[in-house]
This record gives structure tokens, sequence and C-alpha cells, in this order.
């Protein structure tokens, strides 16, 4: 049987030999075979003052050879950690290039630094297996929560992905994995008419929250449905007082190293133009007239700068009071979903509003259920009223007539 080959990156025996002595100088020769990427055989060798310290500098070279991979990325010897490392520097690209989220690549980058990596950032990638991920996945999810599983599972994934595409691995193991159940989701829930208009006078009177500028805040949330982020980035430039609309065109997030950053929008779906109501233009009107500058924040800070989300967020809690603890700044966003709903908008146009590419995604996350709504009743008595069996209604009426029982 002939001896397999050598893998692909790989090795054979290091052989050691003294070189011819140099007068009292005697040097040392490590000798291997190494497949190159290109399937070849090629004769590798290094030498030093010991047998020991040829045969590690040759070590050295060959590690150094091998972890240059077909285009000079990855192979199956590299660590997952520099595999994770690569795909971090691609996905900053796409950062700059627009492509992606600052705030989406370091939620990755925070998966990887403090659940991913501690867990398997020594293995290297030919040696990761559909088993070994199983296993970790599913200590996160026991010991930490199943959401924080599934974001694990997608940083592994597309870690893994880059892998296979650059030919390190021939395929990815995270896609056997079993599929990570959560809690089944909450139902959404808006604020009712009578709660909106409690919250709202609530809001005004809060001294503190006039202090913080929350009121108008909360009302062009109410108002447009948009992002407590997006609401925070929209400058005067983007508000048109006379036709009634607003662009929606960027978002504020916190980037660790670089501090409070305004981007585009989320999505290409998110760059809106929005109606608005007549009630939400006199409020923006109000607060043109002071003498803002085109520029400047529609909601801005004391000095006249962006405002941190995070900071307004924790305004909002200190402001809303026990009866509303439950109330946060997403709840505006699913409130307006759900007014919209209730107004027999179709999915698509709540979705248009809500700045989503998917319809589906407003009617799962978003909108709160509907009240009981006769609408159902009427078109089913519209289609049936004439197919009533007649005996059993005719059997039905006299029974109530003469007070017995159906």
């Amino acid at each position: 049987m002939a001896r397999p080959p050598i893998p692909i990156g790989s090795w054979g025996l290091i052989r050691t030999n003294p070189t011819p002595r140099k007068g009292d100088v005697q040097r040392y020769v490590a000798v291997t075979d190494f497949r190159d990427f290109d399937g070849h055989i090629r004769r590798m060798q290094a030498t030093g003052a010991t047998a020991t310290q040829a045969r590690q500098n040759l070590r050295t070279r060959l590690q150094e050879r091998s972890s240059t991979a077909t285009r000079g990325d990855l192979t199956g010897m590299t660590k997952f950690a520099v595999a994770a490392d690569v795909w971090l520097q691609r996905l900053d690209t796409m950062v700059e290039d627009g492509r992606r989220s600052p705030g989406t690549v370091e939620t990755y980058r925070g998966q990887l630094r403090n659940h991913v990596l501690p867990a398997m950032g020594e293995v290297r990638l030919g040696e990761l297996t559909t088993p070994l991920v199983d296993r970790c996945l599913s200590s996160l999810r026991t010991r930490i929560s199943p959401a924080t599983a599934k974001s694990a599972k997608s940083v592994i994934s597309g870690v893994m992905s880059l892998a296979v595409r650059l030919g390190a691995v021939a395929h990815n193991p995270v896609r056997e994995v079993d599929r990570i159940e959560a809690r089944s989701r909450r139902q959404p829930r808006s604020l009712t008419d009578d709660e909106r208009v409690t919250y709202l006078r609530q809001l005004a009177a809060h001294e503190r929250a006039w202090q913080k500028d929350l009121p108008d805040l909360v009302f062009f949330m109410l108002a447009t449905g948009v992002r407590i982020g997006e609401a925070l980035a929209t400058v005067w430039s983007d508000v048109d007082l006379e036709s009634g609309t607003v662009r929606i065109t960027s978002t504020l997030i916190r980037v660790k190293g670089e501090g409070l950053v305004r981007k585009s929008t989320k999505s290409s779906a998110g760059e809106r133009t929005l109606g608005m109501p007549f009630s939400a233009v006199q409020v923006l009107h109000r607060r043109f007239v002071t003498g803002a500058r085109l520029d400047q924040p529609v909601f801005p800070d004391t000095n006249g700068g962006f405002r941190d989300p995070a900071n307004v967020r924790r305004d909002l809690r200190d402001a809303r009071g026990e009866d509303f603890s439950w109330v946060t700044s997403h709840t505006f966003r699913k409130t307006a979903a759900t007014i919209l709903d209730e107004a027999a908008l179709s999915a698509r146009l709540v979705a248009d509003q809500l700045g989503h590419a998917r319809p589906s995604m407003t009617q799962d996350v978003y909108l709160m259920r509907r009240k009981v709504d006769s609408q159902a009743a009427t078109a089913l008595e519209s289609a049936l009223g004439d197919a009533v069996p007649e005996r059993q209604f005719r059997g039905f009426s006299e029974g109530k007539e003469e007070g017995q029982n159906p």
C-alpha cells in the first residue's frame, strides 16, 4: 500500500546533521520535506549552533510558511484567534465603505473577546469540528443565555465561512450545529390611547424631564416611529417645515476608541423621508424659531452638540415612574407602529415608516395584537350568512322563543 501523502501545509520528519566544521566552529543543519500549497514537496532547512537550535529554527520557518495560506491569509494550521482577527479586519474595511454598521462590528468583537476566544481561540482551523462548536455553544446557552449562544454562533460561522473561502478548510462546521431555540418572544407591548395621554402628561409635569428636553423628543419619536439614535442624529437641514417632512439618514452610536459617531442608518431601507403629523410640525417649528442652525441637532445637548443615546435612555428611565416601569425608548417606536396598524395601513407601509426592509420583521417584533375587531366577523358573515343550516337555525329560534335550551 502506498504511503499517504503529507497533508498540504505540513512537513515530514526533521533530520539533523552537523555541517562541515570551520575551524573550532561546529554548526548543525535541520532538514525536512514540506508539502506546499501547490501540492509540490519542497526541501526546507535551517541551521543553528546546536542540533536543538537548528530544529527550532526550522520549525519557526515551517510555521511561518504554513501560516501563509492560499492568497496569503489562512490555512488549516492557523489558530482560530488569528482567523478571527483577519475576519474583524475585513469587517472594519466594510465599515469604512459603509457596508457594515460599526455598532454591529463592536458587538461581534465583544462576543469574540468575552465568549468565543476563551473557549476556542487556541484551536487550529483544521481541528475545529461540529462537536467542538456544539459543545461551546451549548455551554454558553446553559451558563449565560440562548441569545448569547445564538450571537456567538453567528460570529463563529462568519470566521469559518471566511476560512472556507480562503481554502483553509473544506467546509464550515457550524452549518451542522443544532438550531438554538430561545424562549418564545414576549408579545410586543405598546402604549394604549389612555396610556399615551397619561405618560405624556406625566413627562410634561416632571421638572427633570423638561431640563433634559425629553417631552419634545418623546413626542417626535411617537409621531414618526424613528429609533432613538435616528431622532438624536437628526439635524435641522433634514427637516422641511414647509412640506412637513423629515429625512432620516443617520443614527448615533458609541464606538470604543472613537466615542460618539454619527453614521448612516442601519440599512438602505433605513434611509427614508417621513411625513409628519401637523402637531409634530408645530413642535419642531417652535423649537426652530429659537435660532437653531441648519447643522445643529434638532435635540441637542446643553452645548449644542449631539446627545449620547445611552444617556438619554437613562434619563427616560429616571422619569418614567413606577406605573410605566416597562416603557423603554423602543416602546415609542412600537406604539407608532401599532397606531399605523390599527389605522389599517398595510404591513409594507408600516415597514417603510419604520425603515424595515422586510414587513415580516415589522409584524413579528413591533406590532401589538389588535383588539377584538368586528371586520373579520363581518367578512365571514357576508360569505356564510346565506348558508346557515335551516333545520338547526329553526330549532334554535323556536327553543329560544319557548324559553327552552337550544
